[in-house]
């Protein structure tokens, strides 16, 4: 088992740009001062997490603290991600918010069902997305108070 700690870094797993730019915009706003990671699809997120090839290094790429997770992503879903984190030691307790568009109560409760620490559907006004933002803010303040200092956000 990998005993790598956590850093202060949200990763945001999601394939579409305009809603990577909202989130980031919206935490901004929200005052989320975790630095954040994205990882543009399913299998990008795994990879990301297990350290696969150039993403072994913890320096230029830190464990986060906190995962906010899409349910419809490209090469593998959000449940499918999410099952894969709760199978692996090291990731059984690491915080998983869903966002997503799906308001089915299927989706949600294949969620629940793998420990999501919580699942909210993606608001439409940036008013509410700031609203979400800074709930998440307050999820990541008492899940990542422990955690290492991170590097500052390279990304735009």
């Amino acid at each position: 088992m990998d005993d790598t700690p956590r850093s202060a870094l949200i990763l945001i797993v999601e394939d579409d740009p305009n809603d990577v730019l909202f989130l980031r915009r919206a935490f901004k706003r929200a005052d989320v001062r975790q630095a954040i990671r994205v990882a543009n699809d399913g299998q990008e997120a795994i990879d990301y997490l297990s350290g696969k090839g150039e993403l072994s290094d913890r320096e230029r790429y830190p464990l986060p603290c906190l995962v906010i997770l899409d349910l419809k992503l490209r090469k593998k879903n959000g449940l499918e991600v999410l099952a894969w984190l709760r199978r692996q030691e090291q990731f059984v307790d690491l915080p998983v918010v869903m966002v997503t568009s799906s308001e089915e109560n299927g989706d949600r409760d294949r969620a629940e069902h793998h420990h999501v620490e919580a699942y909210r559907v993606k608001p439409v006004s940036l008013d509410a997305l700031v609203r979400l933002a800074r709930e998440i803010r307050e999820e990541a303040e008492d899940h990542c108070k422990d955690a290492a200092p991170c590097p500052q956000d390279p990304e735009p």
